[in-house]
């Protein structure tokens, strides 16, 4: 039967429509909240900063005073540092040296850094003009009390766990980990750590990949092994599996070969398949099975495919399994670098480095073509996707890049 392949984002909406939303969540240390999916919204119970404060090193003054005379000699009356207060009121004519950080007192609007006032024992002068308000900080200015934090469904980074301690958080609710079981199949397949390997036998590649690439802090990654090329013994692999995990992830045996036995072993369990093929390469030998809340995702067996297939595909997917809303990997408009031919019909992901040929920032491709070479990711800084409508690339074309994650800050 001739089956016609679907678009990548065709498939990634079906799928998307097709799970059932997590509510069960926990309450943890927000030390250990970094890579969570927040689960509820949190609003700031306190304006940040809750007073006016310093935002430099310099002396604190009236404006007014300046204004009516820029050749003031401020008498200098004490000092307020961060946590250390000036708490009498500062009269015109008076200034206060004021360290960052520390909060304004009454009777001042304006800092004046260090280094643009002349200081004599008592008193300051201000070497250059000044505006009102300048080098302070409001109250709010960061955040206003009842002002939204972080949404529900955020995927929690170090600068959302700096804002909630800052606003008086120490605990903070997430989802529940999502629990993802990882296999390889195949006869040919060995662990890196055996030690005999024969003639034919190959090293597994795809399971150390996934199970490193789904390291991720919402979810919990089970290592399932290798299993052989057999239908019976890959059927009790994943009822096993699925009693273990909400997803499982097997890589090889997703085409319509002999030995290729991940569409009959879904039947077998139970599960109803909902994607076969995908109109992409490399990835197009992909199958997607659910089973009840539970989904089976086979992954082709050539380790290129099984990396961008997880990229593009399953990642975004689990995501929204753990109640996350950051569904889409960043996508930057960049200009080729390169020439290229493919087939209308099919989306290519090539991998690719970020170049300046002299004059313009461009994509250029890198590495050895060809699904199963592995050699092709490492050093890459990222995918370049060419369109399923297009059968050209010229230079200059601007293409969608996804940069690898390593290449960020």
């Amino acid at each position: 039967m001739l089956i016609k392949p679907t678009k990548l984002e065709i498939a990634k909406a079906q799928l998307l429509k097709s799970i059932s939303l997590n509510t069960n969540n926990i309450e943890i240390p927000l030390e250990k909240a970094s890579e969570r999916i927040n689960y509820k919204k949190i609003d700031s119970k306190l304006n940040l900063p809750s007073t006016a404060n310093s935002a430099v090193d310099g002396y604190g003054i009236s404006s007014s005073t300046y204004f009516d005379n820029p050749n003031t000699e401020f008498t200098v009356i004490g000092v307020a540092k961060a946590g250390h207060p000036f708490k009498e009121k500062v009269l015109p004519g008076q200034a206060i040296e004021i360290y960052t950080g520390a909060i304004m007192p009454q009777g001042i609007d304006t800092i004046v850094m260090h280094e643009k006032c002349e200081r004599a024992k008592k008193t300051v002068r201000i070497k250059e003009r000044i505006k009102k308000y300048q080098n302070m900080r409001p109250i709010g200015e960061n955040l206003k009390k009842g002002e939204v934090i972080v949404k529900k469904g955020k995927l929690l980074n170090s600068a959302d766990i700096g804002q909630l301690a800052a606003s008086g958080n120490s605990k903070v609710n997430v989802y529940e980990k999502v629990k993802v079981s990882i296999i390889s199949t195949g006869d040919e397949l060995i662990s890196a750590k055996s030690k005999n390997r024969l003639e034919g036998q190959i090293f597994d590649s795809n399971k150390p990949m996934l199970l490193s690439l789904l390291s991720l802090n919402y979810l919990t990654v089970l290592d399932m092994g290798i299993v052989k090329d057999n239908r019976r013994k890959l059927s009790v692999k994943y009822a096993e599996a699925l009693t273990k995990s909400d997803v499982v992830i097997s890589s090889g045996g997703a085409s319509d070969g002999i030995e290729d036995h991940t569409q009959n072993a879904l039947k077998d369990v139970g599960a109803k398949c909902l994607v076969w093929q995908l109109a992409m390469k490399p990835g197009k030998p992909m199958a997607v099975g659910i089973l009840g809340k539970k989904f089976i995702f086979c992954l082709p067996g050539n380790p290129v495919a099984a990396f961008v297939c997880t990229k593009l595909l399953i990642k975004p997917l689990l995501i929204k399994l753990a109640g996350g809303n950051d569904l889409e990997p960043l996508q930057i408009k960049l200009a080729s670098g390169f020439e290229h031919k493919k087939r209308i019909g099919r989306a290519e992901y090539l991998r690719a480095k970020i170049v300046n040929d002299g004059k313009d920032t461009v994509i250029k491709l890198h590495g050895r073509k060809g699904a199963g070479v592995i050699s092709s990711l490492t050093g890459a800084d990222g995918i370049v996707e060419i369109p399923v409508e297009d059968k050209t690339v010229n230079k200059g074309d601007l293409l969608t890049f996804f940069p690898f994650g390593h290449r960020g800050l």
